[in-house]
């Protein structure tokens, strides 16, 4: 019968970090090319409003933004002087936003539904009506959580 015997100096030998660079770079290149920046292109005008109290957002990812004001001089002549909607990258109708609202609920995770937060980004000189059917096509979308985007200051300041 063989006997067993313990190995004398049973140490782990030293890890190499010859190849770590290689695997901190692998990592950064994976993560620059995965992430994706979300860039929108402002067609209208969007000058925020003053407000006293202000709250950030916590999670960015979940807001899903409406902007809304007077087209940009490049866009007059296609749509007009009249203050108007843009989703996205694309002016819209306030009939869209229904679709629009719910088409981004779908492209979020279904836990995650319930935290979707619609952010409305209206310049300080559109009308509170424009605003008020916003909103109205926001409940009916069963998009009952909104946010109106402002900037800190004296709100009665002229």
């Amino acid at each position: 019968m063989s006997k067993f015997r313990k190995k004398q100096g049973g140490e782990t030998p030293a890890i190499s970090t010859a190849s770590l660079p290689d695997i901190v770079f692998m990592l950064l290149f994976f993560f620059m090319v995965t992430t994706v920046m979300r860039e929108i292109t402002l067609k209208v005008e969007n000058a925020k409003p003053f407000a006293t109290e202000i709250k950030k957002l916590e999670r960015k990812s979940l807001v899903t933004y409406i902007y809304v004001g007077k087209p940009k001089a490049a866009y007059l002549s296609q749509v007009g002087a009249e203050p108007r909607i843009q989703l996205n990258d694309a002016f819209a109708r306030v009939k869209e936003l229904q679709q629009f609202v719910i088409t981004e609920r779908e492209a979020i995770n279904e836990a995650e539904r319930p935290l979707m937060t619609v952010s409305i980004k209206a310049d300080g000189q559109v009308k509170m009506g424009l605003v008020t059917d916003i909103k109205q096509e926001l409940r009916k979308a069963n998009s009952l959580k909104i946010n109106y985007s402002t900037r800190k200051g004296d709100v009665y300041e002229d």
